[in-house]
């Protein structure tokens, strides 16, 4: 029988790994790949890279060079990902020494910052599988979008080494007539200025830089490893110097923390100034996953807000109708006034089935609270109180 062989003793038994177990396992487990500081990179092989809409339940294909993020955003959403390939690693016994404390010590939200999976053979899969005539190619070919950056930023510190994400690009640049999309906070995508105008020219091509505030204190705190905000309106300005569409992603505005009337309009008149063919907004979504390290940094770091927040998404994971409305309402104005194209989420197109809607908590001021009127985004952050009613007055007040 394949698999067991006859013993001395006439009995069946498993068969003997050649080399013996100690090589058998260390042959299994995931190569470290290198160390900065404190971040772990690793070497993983994809099973497969281009995923379809019906995984990423949305109406676009997503490419994710890499496992985890090393930019340590406190409201990330993407941890979730990161999670199952430490279940999936621990579970075949394919963590290393190292890799395996991380994986008993650290809580699954600094893992997600600390250990970073490299898919290596990411470019080659995506090649085979976006060969010509493949069922794949020819339903990108009628027009679904491809995005790259969806549960990880693609020009995070690993791709200055790596260098997956580039030779993603080289891939995609041997197809024409892709609609392709990209997410990053990093200037490091300018680097690819030259395969971006490549692509540019045969494939419909869009390059969205995620800015949620312009003040360097606040987004050092909300974004701790992350490039500065003046940075990425740099690296904006050079993408579109070479012609290149880009535009922000002002994603997601964190209420009572990025959402003063006044800084997000010095936000929108800025990156117009550099060029952005867009601005788009979205209220701070909590899934679960991004729950479990969110409410607590907030705790932490903003504890006169801890109870709105929690109220606020005691029962959904997005903040009230009214709210996002007011959002919705006060970009389609500020970027009116600044002649950029821009839209902000605001619809519960994709409640849960039999979801309430959340009464507006940050609408109502608690019991005893004076009014104050906006401050200003220079004044310090923990000397201002949640918003009252700064986004939803202002849609009010056009009536």
């Amino acid at each position: 029988m394949a698999g067991s062989r006859k013993s001395g003793h006439g009995k069946t038994g498993s068969q003997a790994p050649l080399f013996g177990d100690a090589y058998e396992r260390a042959s299994r487990m995931l190569p470290i790949l290198g160390e900065q500081k404190d971040i772990h990179y690793y070497a993983t092989t994809a099973k497969n890279v281009l995923n379809g809409p019906e995984v990423t339940g949305m109406g676009f294909w997503s490419i994710n060079p890499y496992v985890g993020c090393a930019f340590g955003c406190a409201y990330c959403y993407a941890r979730y990902a990161h999670r199952y390939v430490m279940e999936r690693a621990a579970s075949d016994d394919r963590m290393e020494t190292g890799l395996s404390a991380h994986y008993e010590s650290m809580p699954p939200w600094l893992a997600f910052e600390r250990n970073i999976f490299v898919k290596h053979n990411a470019p080659e899969l995506l090649a085979r599988t976006l060969r010509h005539g493949s069922d794949k190619h020819l339903g990108l070919l009628r027009g679904e979008a491809i995005l790259i950056g969806s549960a990880t930023d693609p020009y995070q510190p690993a791709e200055r080494r790596f260098r997956v994400t580039r030779r993603i690009l080289e891939v995609l640049a041997d197809h024409p007539g892709l609609k392709i999309r990209i997410i990053t906070k990093s200037p490091l995508v300018t680097r690819d200025i030259d395969l971006l105008s490549r692509i540019g020219r045969h494939s419909d091509l869009n390059i969205h830089i995620s800015l949620i505030t312009l003040r360097r204190d606040l987004a050092r705190k909300l974004e701790p490893r992350s490039p500065t905000p003046e940075a990425r309106v740099r690296a904006l300005g050079r993408l579109r110097e070479a012609g290149i569409d880009a535009g922000i992603n002002c994603m997601p505005v964190l209420p009572g923390i990025t959402d003063n009337p006044s800084d997000l309009d010095a936000l929108v008149k800025r990156v117009a100034e550099a060029g952005a063919t867009y601005v788009g907004a979205c209220v701070l979504r909590l899934q679960s996953a991004a729950r479990e390290r969110y409410l607590p940094f907030i705790a932490q770091e903003f504890p006169h807000l801890e109870a709105r927040y929690r109220n606020t998404y005691a029962r959904s994971y997005q903040a009230g109708d009214r709210y996002r409305a007011g959002l919705a309402a006060f970009f389609a104005e500020t970027c009116r006034k600044y002649k950029v194209d821009g839209w902000a989420r605001e619809t519960m197109e994709d409640r849960e089935p039999g979801e309430k809607e959340e009464s507006p908590v940050w609408e109502t001021r608690e019991e005893g609270e004076t009014r104050e009127g906006n401050k200003t985004g220079e004044e310090a952050l923990d000397e201002r109180l949640a918003p009252p009613e700064q986004l939803t007055l202002r849609l009010e007040g056009s009536r």
